[in-house]
């Protein structure tokens, strides 16, 4: 960096020094110089049809390398299109930085009319303030550096998305760039904790731990976001008590790791349940509570550690300042009794069908030629128990409860916007996963959301992305229908996905019996295009946790 630099070069050095190597955007007029500028040796540009997918694509990307994802959109009927893809990210505390272009200065002081406006000429600048950490508009040179400096810092800090708004006509400008910004190191920079309250947090911790009769500890979605993952797993293991994840942090702690036992919620399998009431002593690990995860009789105070927002609760005391990774550690190195309790797995599922078992012979197609969805994720967890390299993807509806019952091993191996639940997320999120990470993702998507982003893996032979994707065909919102008078406001067009991925340039077939989706899954995993298999389900057919949640959602 330079005492005085264009602003495109210094945002170009800038995101350079944070680590960022690809950004996700769709060109518009107001952002096409930057646009341009942006696109180099080293920073590569992915582009996508539909603004909403370039959000997606950038979260799924921050979601799974735990780098800053970056989106850049024009104003107006860009920045406006992807509101939803970051009010998903901020509400599930992502990472991602929004690049859009602006009006310029001249426009902003005088409020010219644009096309593109929605309403006022700042109008885009304020509905970005309520779903991101920062926003800021570049208009001026003279603090253009100093604003940069400031969203970023501050996105990375609060783990959310922040904003930079940059006018037309300041992405050739000269800025002053402050010795300070010059001279520091990455702008990825967490939140410090004051080390003397972190050791007494971890003292008090540990002699309640170590009075535990029956602890149990819950391991939250900040464990991955913050950088905590490798010791919070460790400290688990010293401890030796059961693990659970809400659902909002399903895959933070790996699903075949011995100590863990399931997903926790009110609706959890009676096991579960019933373990959650016998516990003494509840750690809970950076747990955002959901009302798709709330817990199972919460423990009272005096029964409870909580390690959230920068913050510990040792039963009544409070300790401010101290970060989840830096509380880690330091019980890592108290005196820690280890408990020795067999820890089973629990899930929603019923039995495994017999053909699933070993010399099992294949079952005669159903009547109504469908695969239950049950036995979808039989198969699924099957195909993945000798196969840790895989990333499953769960899309928002039936398949966000589905996704609770997959059991992929290895580290950070499931991703779903397990709280903000939009639907759309599913293959645009995927395919920046397989960009960020090199890991091939499976998406579970239900007819209805593959209609609203589904067609974006056209873009996946481009890029060399080679995406999985599990079409549940329902011919509809299938998780409405039990709950809806009127079914046919439920409809949708009947699509032949099969056909459509083949023209898109991909491998596809069409499953109706379950026995044939193992053998498409490893056909699938041969090929060297993406692939979609489309699994006709019945109409009335629910995941096994859909159920209980309208049932429960019924009651209210």
């Amino acid at each position: 960096m330079q005492p005085r630099m264009t602003l495109a070069d210094f945002l170009v050095a800038y995101l350079r020094r944070a680590g960022v190597k690809e950004i996700f955007g769709l060109p518009g007029d107001l952002v096409l110089r930057l646009f341009a500028r942006l696109v180099g040796r080293r920073q590569k540009m992915i582009t996508f049809s539909h603004e909403p997918a370039v959000g997606f694509a950038a979260d799924g990307y921050a979601r799974a390398t735990g780098a800053l994802g970056v989106a850049c959109v024009t104003y107006g009927a860009g920045g406006n299109n992807m509101v939803n893809a970051i009010a998903g990210a901020y509400a599930e505390h992502v990472p991602l930085l929004v690049v859009s272009g602006g009006p310029g200065e001249q426009e902003y002081k005088h409020g010219t009319l644009i096309h593109h406006q929605a309403r006022a000429i700042d109008s885009q600048l304020r509905i970005y303030r309520e779903v991101t950490a920062a926003a800021e508009a570049i208009d001026d040179p003279r603090t253009a550096a100093e604003k940069i400096d400031h969203v970023v810092r501050t996105l990375w800090r609060e783990q959310r998305p922040g904003y930079l708004e940059i006018g037309r006509d300041m992405v050739e400008r000269r800025i002053p760039v402050s010795g300070a910004i010059r001279q520091a190191a990455s702008p990825l920079e967490g939140r410090h904790s004051d080390a003397r309250r972190v050791e007494e947090a971890a003292r008090e911790t540990a002699e309640r731990l170590n009075r535990a009769r029956k602890p149990l500890v819950f391991v939250g979605i900040e464990a991955f976001r913050f950088g905590a993952q490798r010791d919070v797993v460790r400290l688990c293991e010293r401890i030796g008590a059961p693990i659970l994840t809400p659902m909002l942090a399903k895959g933070s702690v790996p699903m075949d790791h011995p100590l863990y036992m399931g997903v926790v919620g009110t609706l959890s399998p009676p096991a579960i349940r019933r373990r959650v009431a016998e516990a003494d002593l509840v750690v809970q690990l950076g747990c955002l509570e959901t009302d798709l995860g709330a817990f199972p009789h919460p423990p009272s105070g005096e029964h409870s550690i909580r390690a959230i927002d920068n913050r510990v609760e040792v039963s009544l005391h409070g300790y401010a300042d101290v970060t989840l990774r830096d509380f880690a550690h330091a019980l890592l190195g108290q005196k820690l009794r280890r408990h020795t309790e067999k820890v089973p797995y629990h899930d929603n599922l019923p039995p495994p069908p017999a053909w699933l078992r070993p010399g099992g012979k294949a079952p005669p197609s159903r009547r109504d030629g469908t695969v239950k969805v049950s036995d979808v994720l039989h198969v699924l967890n099957h195909f993945l128990k000798e196969r840790r390299d895989y990333v499953v993807v769960a899309e928002a509806g039936d398949m966000l409860f589905a996704g609770v019952d997959v059991r992929a091993g290895g580290t950070a191996s499931y991703f779903a916007q397990g709280f903000y639940a939009s639907m759309g997320f599913g293959i645009p999120g995927a395919m920046g996963i397989e960009i960020g990470t090199g890991r091939r993702p499976i998406v579970l998507c239900g007819d209805g959301a593959f209609q609203m982003t589904g067609p974006e893996i056209s873009h996946a032979p481009g890029y060399g992305l080679k995406p999985i994707v599990l079409v549940m065909n329902n011919g509809g919102w299938g998780i409405f229908r039990p709950v809806v008078k009127r079914p046919s406001v439920l409809e949708i067009p009947p699509w032949p996905y099969a056909e459509l991925a083949r023209l898109w340039g991909g491998a596809a077939e069409r499953v109706t019996r379950g026995p044939d989706l193992l053998r498409a899954l490893e056909r699938a995993e041969r090929s060297d295009r993406f692939s979609v298999i489309e699994v006709m389900v019945a109409r009335t057919d629910l995941a096994p946790l859909s159920r209980k949640y309208i049932r429960a959602s019924s009651r209210k």
